[in-house]
């Protein structure tokens, strides 16, 4: 009767144990859990757990023996310096004399009651081990690992049955060893699940990074901040994460959410491979799919030329002929300086780009016209920066693009957020971002945190065609300002400049010369320490 309690005590063991493996995701915690269950299960004092790489060898990840106090591999943190175990040798012949290696090649489980008198097996290794050690080799249990097309994955080896009453090795029973098989099976299936996955997210994140680096290939411009935003998100999401007091300090991240997160931030802008190359790259203001500066120059010479002609025909003075032709060149150096673009086109220089505009020449057609079209005149006299703002809608397009991509897709449970985090980093805390007009309580705190992270990389980024990457100082001067009217999260931003936040991005991120001794009394928002 002690003997049937006894099986169904390790039935239920063998399917608590298939239960906690289904729900492990850490790949060397899984092996480690295999193994442990497996010693628990039979009694063993020791074993050894391998996986097969490349087809070919049988790899040490987990080796544990109780009564020496061994613990190698897994979640230990002890390295295994053990060599491969090779299924063939130099000449392709299969390895039949050590006992994992048949395992794995025949596919048997093999049970042996004694190494020192077991014939067939070459144990000289396990002896030596034994000299060393001072250890007794006994009985051997040697499972091969099947997964889900029956291919073998790996080989699950155990070592000296201990009895439960005497203390005395004893050799694996057939219970042990079906109770053991029954273990490996589901073990292969959650090893193989587990990989599986790995191997789907590895697939996914690569997808990711080939859209990015489309998006890179078509600009430059945009391809580095697709891969620094993610990171500072990351970086003030932990520092978040850490904050054990203020507002903030109810926030927490398991494994799960710092991956939803992670994708999120390297998919915030997918939505700009929809966006025409000429406006994500605009350099100038008269840039379209190329610079238009160059007809200008044209048509000053022809300015030129008809002054010249003029001239010679004696209709204006010598005088008058200099005058226009410094006048012309003076206008030509202004348009090419105003179409660079800046922080901010003054009132006297709009008017004068509208003064130029008024010219007339004469075409190739021989008809005479303005000398600056009505899109040249609204292109040049864009106040800030070369956009305008019907180039501002194409751009800000690119995250309702990013939605409608992001919700189109059927995310998985644990990834479910994912299009809320990276479709609300252009919201603000006022409800006046777009394109939905959210204010701060109607967005996840990642989103607020992935806001911060896109100001602060554009403020910085010193890769871009129209202005220079702002030092520390200019960059948190202007995320203050933003914390005070109501544009960012205020609490971020305080964590964002309590944990330096900033200054360990800039130290992975920015130019040297960029980064600049920062003194927070002068920063507008900051809070007094």
């Amino acid at each position: 009767m002690a003997t049937v309690e006894d099986l169904f005590t390790r039935l239920e063991q063998l399917n608590a144990v298939g239960a906690a493996l289904s729900k492990e995701r850490d790949i060397n915690a899984l092996l480690e859990k295999i193994l442990r269950a497996a010693k628990g299960i039979t009694g063993a004092d020791g074993g050894t757990l391998y996986r097969l790489i490349d087809g070919e060898n049988l790899q040490f990840e987990i080796l544990l023996n109780d009564s020496l106090g061994i613990a190698l591999g897994g979640t230990t943190g002890n390295g295994i310096s053990f060599y491969p175990i090779r299924l063939h040798d130099d000449t392709g012949q299969p390895n039949m004399s050590m006992v994992a290696a048949y395992a794995a090649l025949t596919g048997d489980t093999v049970n042996i009651a004694d190494a020192y008198t077991a014939e067939g097996f070459d144990f000289s290794g396990t002896r030596n081990f034994d000299k060393k050690t001072g250890y007794r080799s006994t009985s051997f249990l040697t499972i091969p690992m099947r997964d889900h097309e029956n291919e073998i994955i790996g080989v699950l080896q155990l070592l000296n049955r201990i009895d439960p009453l005497s203390g005395a090795v004893t050799q694996f029973s057939d219970a042990d060893q079906r109770l053991a098989e029954s273990l490996a099976s589901q073990a292969a299936i959650a090893l193989t699940n587990r990989n599986l996955i790995l191997q789907l997210e590895q697939l996914f994140e690569s997808f990711i990074n080939v859209m990015n680096t489309a998006i890179d290939e078509k600009s430059p411009y945009t391809g580095g901040h697709c891969q620094r935003v993610p990171t500072l998100t990351m970086m003030l999401a932990e520092a978040v994460n850490e904050t054990s007091s203020g507002p903030l300090k109810d926030f927490t991240m398991n494994d799960r959410d710092r991956y939803e997160l992670k994708i999120a931030g390297l998919l915030h802008d997918c939505g700009k491979v929809t966006t025409p190359v000429h406006v994500v790259d605009k350099a100038t203001k008269l840039e379209t799919i190329f610079d238009r500066v160059h007809l200008l120059d044209t048509r000053f010479e022809v300015l030129k030329r008809d002054a010249e002609i003029a001239t010679l025909r004696g209709e204006i003075s010598a005088d008058q002929y200099a005058a226009r032709l410094r006048q012309y060149e003076d206008d030509r150096v202004f348009l090419r300086r105003t179409n660079v673009g800046g922080e901010f086109m003054r009132e006297e220089d709009i008017a004068r780009v509208r003064a130029i505009a008024a010219y007339r020449w004469t075409g190739v057609d021989g008809n005479e016209a303005p000398f600056l079209s009505d899109d040249e005149v609204k292109n040049l006299t864009v106040r800030a920066g070369t956009l305008t703002q019907e180039e501002r809608e194409v751009i800000n397009y690119h995250i309702v693009a990013t939605i409608k991509m992001l919700e189109a897709l059927p995310w998985p449970k644990h990834l479910k957020n994912v299009p809320e985090y990276a479709g609300g980093h252009h919201e603000r805390m006022d409800g006046k971002g777009y394109p939905r007009g959210l204010k701060r309580d109607e967005m996840s705190l990642q989103a607020r945190v992935m806001g911060i992270a896109d100001i602060f990389e554009a403020l910085t980024a010193p890769d871009r065609p129209y202005k220079k990457g702002k030092t520390l100082t200019e960059s948190l001067e202007i995320l203050g300002k933003f914390k005070l009217n109501g544009h960012i999260d205020p609490d971020l931003f305080d964590v964002f400049i309590r944990e330096k936040v900033y200054l360990k991005y800039a130290e992975k991120f920015m130019h040297p010369e960029q980064i600049d001794a920062v003194d927070l009394t002068r920063i507008p928002g900051v809070a007094p320490p």
